[in-house]
C-alpha cells in the first residue's frame, strides 16, 4: 500500500487524467518535475490559437478544505511552487488544479450500476494576476484562494485550453468501440 500522502496525491493526478480523457484531451508529463508542472494537457489538432493548444498544470489535493465565502483558502503551496505558477511570464498558460478528496482512501471511488464515481471535485485557478516572489523560499507557505465557481468539468477543462471549444455532445446512437463490449 502507498503512504497516505502519496496515495492522495496520486489519486488527485489520476482524477485529472480521467477528466482529460473524458474531454478528449491528451496528457503528458515531463520525466522530472523541475518546472513546477505536473501535466501538460492539450487539445490535438488545429484551433484559432494554432496547433495543439495546451495548458500546464500543477495538481494539489486536500481532504480538509478550508472554505470561506465563495472560495477555498488553500495553504498547500510554498513560495517556490507558487512562483512557478504566478505571473504572466510563460509561453503556455499555467493553472493550479485543486482536487478535494475524501478523508478516507476507501471512499475515493465507488462502483455501482450507473458507473464509476470519483470523489470528490476538482477546481482550478490561474495565478497570472499574482506576482511571483523575487527570492522564493521552500519553507514559507502562500495562501491561494480557489473560487468554488471554478469547477473542473469536461467543458471547463476544454475551455481553459481552447476558449472556442464547444461542449461535447452525445452521439445520436450508442457507440460500440473496442473495450466496451
Amino acid at each position: 500500500m502507498l503512504d497516505a500522502q502519496i496515495h492522495q496525491g496520486k489519486f488527485g493526478e489520476d482524477y485529472i487524467r480521467v477528466l482529460a480523457s473524458a474531454a478528449g484531451l491528451l496528457v503528458s508529463q515531463d520525466d522530472v518535475d523541475v518546472d513546477g508542472v505536473d501535466f501538460c494537457i492539450k487539445k490535438p489538432g488545429r484551433s484559432r490559437f494554432g496547433w495543439s493548444p495546451r495548458i500546464d498544470v500543477q495538481v494539489k489535493t486536500t481532504s480538509r478544505p478550508k472554505r470561506r465565502a465563495a472560495a477555498f483558502d488553500f495553504d498547500g503551496l510554498n513560495q517556490s511552487q507558487f512562483s512557478k505558477l504566478a505571473g504572466t511570464d510563460f509561453s503556455v498558460p499555467r493553472f493550479l488544479f485543486l482536487v478535494i478528496v475524501p478523508t478516507r482512501a476507501d471512499q475515493y471511488a465507488a462502483l455501482n450500476t450507473a458507473g464509476l464515481l470519483l470523489r470528490d471535485v476538482g477546481y482550478y485557478v490561474s495565478l497570472a494576476d499574482r506576482a511571483p516572489f523575487d527570492e522564493p523560499r521552500t519553507d514559507r507557505r502562500v495562501r491561494v484562494n480557489v473560487p468554488t465557481a471554478n469547477v473542473l468539468t469536461v467543458t471547463s477543462l476544454r475551455q481553459l485550453i481552447d476558449p472556442d471549444s464547444a461542449p461535447l455532445t452525445p452521439p445520436a446512437e450508442p457507440l460500440i468501440t473496442r473495450g466496451s463490449e
